[in-house]
């Protein structure tokens, strides 16, 4: 993954890398400079402040340059990445995605993809201050061998002793993020259940003295502890600092012309350093973990990978018949503890025909609406539309004529299926209207103004997108589940009869059965086993309606 971003950042990333190395190298010809200022002749003085002059203001523009590319590298690291991961779920077979999770992908596009950018925010600090810890100590070498070692010795000892500093600070951080991470959820425990705690003085103490208070107090002395051990770390390297004054001064450097000087130039040598390694002991493990993370997401990405072809052309033709033979399906089923097995399915469907289905919790009423949609493909069987087999190559062309309310349905704040235009908020907000729901949202400029409302106010909503959407076949997953009489009887029968006479195919999976009669046909689901109810008598009588309830003549 990191090969592949560089990769696409090439000639960006050699030009702020390069201006990183300049600026390096321009660190320590300042140091050089300053060093060989204090021993240098009146007379040289002149020469040499240009020479500085110089050198400074280009280390600060190599700065400058480093740092906004490696900025804009970062950030079109993370806006790449994020794409990527996003168009891997699009693309996604449902199942898989089921089966990965919505915390994984959603640690992908947060956490994992922040690493990666930081690694590009974090490389030319890295790059920068390694070039001066390494001149820093050719320069030392160059002016004795003696003192080089010695500075290479105290640097040993120091990047020990902060290094496990460092592990072992890093673990009781962690242990306060992981805490936090309660915290944070005990704190929305204080106004989401605000009701119950003022309710029960008990329960309220409790929570205060005993959840809140602990974790509040763990965290602190866990991030205490923590912190402490890095002030620990950085007093042994500040002792350091003096222990190598201390050696070159009374042991390295006896009694010998210009001592001051000679001192002097060595101490600022190693304080000069002291920056630097300290930058390189703190990004060095934050490139490690841009690493891990940008592992994590191609393993991410990798398990979403598709064999389906995606749609190139929507426009779908009058819908004849979806005929599903032999259809099997097999799933892990968690109140059984087993392997489920659903089918095989000798099913077909017609347009103007309005089909129950019903049925027990976990018979596979809801599955048996996956397959029959595409979202999961059979996995011995076949589907035909209009006399044509699906397969991965049409099967998300397929998807194009069914329109669905599931009972974990997800709405999105903009009515995204039928694209923005005047007519769509007059068609949007007549609906709206006609479900009670225009005292709460609207549509304006093909946007909801909010999505706050109850769970059956939410369906209501996801029903005039349907509507919007006028597919030429709908299901109806517990629909009605949530909803008030009044709705339930609009539903049953206003609705249905005239998606009926629209030439709509309706699939409609419920438990309401004083409404059965109103079906067409009545399949039952019992143990991943589906039946004709052979003793299902229709009737089209509905109760009388004045006008059509979404007029969708009109729309469509």
């Amino acid at each position: 993954m990191l090969k592949f971003l560089v990769k696409q950042s090439k000639s960006l990333l050699l030009g702020a890398s390069l201006a990183s190395i300049l600026h390096g190298i321009g660190s320590v010809m300042l140091l050089a400079q300053i060093n060989s200022a204090l021993t240098s002749e009146n007379t040289e003085r002149e020469q040499m402040a240009w020479l500085f002059a110089v050198t400074a203001l280009g280390v600060m523009f190599t700065y400058v340059i480093a740092a906004i590319l490696f900025e804009r590298l970062g950030q079109q690291a993370h806006a790449e990445l994020r794409s990527f991961i996003a168009k891997c779920v699009i693309s996604a077979d449902f199942r898989q995605l089921e089966v990965l999770g919505a915390a994984r992908v959603q640690s992908a596009l947060s956490d994992h993809c922040s690493r990666v950018a930081e690694f590009f925010v974090s490389f030319p600090v890295i790059l920068t201050n390694a070039v001066v810890v390494i001149g820093c100590l050719a320069y030392m070498a160059f002016l004795s061998w003696q003192v080089f070692l010695l500075a290479v010795l105290i640097i040993g000892l120091g990047c020990i002793g902060y290094h496990l500093a460092h592990l072992r600070a890093i673990r009781h951080l962690d242990a306060a993020a992981q805490e936090q991470d309660q915290l944070f959820g005990h704190f929305r425990s204080l106004t989401d259940g605000a009701k119950e705690l003022r309710l029960n003085h008990d329960k309220r103490i409790i929570f205060i003295d005993d959840v809140l208070r602990r974790s509040i107090e763990k965290v602190r002395k866990e991030r205490t502890f923590g912190m402490s051990v890095f002030v620990a770390s950085a007093g042994w390297g500040n002792f350091l600092i003096y222990a190598f004054i201390g050696l070159v001064l009374f042991v390295l450097v006896g009694d010998v012309p210009d001592r001051t000087l000679i001192m002097t130039g060595y101490a600022l040598i190693f304080v000069y350093m002291v920056g630097p390694l300290e930058a390189l002991l703190l990004n060095i493990p934050r490139a490690n973990l841009a690493q891990v993370s940008a592992d994590r997401i191609e393993e991410i990405t990798q398990a979403m990978a598709s064999t389906e072809q995606p749609v190139t052309n929507t426009a779908i033709p009058p819908l004849q018949s979806i005929v599903l033979k032999g259809v099997l399906h097999r799933y892990y089923h968690e109140q059984k503890d087993e392997m489920f097995t659903l089918g095989p399915v000798d099913l077909s469907f017609h347009p103007g025909e309005i089909t129950f289905l019903v049925g027990g919790n976990g018979s596979g009423k809801t599955t048996l609406a996956k397959l029959l949609v595409g979202l999961y493909p059979p996995e011995t069987g076949t589907i035909t539309l209009n006399q044509i087999p699906i397969t991965d190559l049409n099967r998300d062309y397929y998807r194009q004529f069914f329109t669905t309310v599931f009972s974990d349905f997800h709405l999105f704040d903009r009515i995204l299926e039928t694209g923005h235009n005047t007519d769509l908020d007059q068609k949007g907000n007549q609906l709206l209207a006609k479900l009670h729901l225009q005292h709460k949202v609207k549509v304006r400029n093909g946007s909801f103004t909010t999505l706050s409302l109850s769970q059956g106010q939410r369906k209501r909503l996801a029903l005039v997108v349907a509507y919007l959407e006028s597919r030429p076949f709908l299901v109806f997953d517990e629909w009605a589940a949530d909803q008030d009489p009044l709705f339930k009887d609009i539903f049953y029968h206003e609705l249905l009869p005239e998606l009926r006479t629209m030439g709509k195919t309706v699939l409609v999976i419920s438990h309401d059965d004083r409404y059965f009669h109103l079906a067409d046909r009545l399949l039952r689901m019992e143990n991943g086993h589906l039946t004709v109810d052979q003793n299902h008598n229709h009737s089209d009588q509905s109760k009388p309606v004045a006008a059509p309830l979404f007029a969708l003549n009109s729309i469509t």
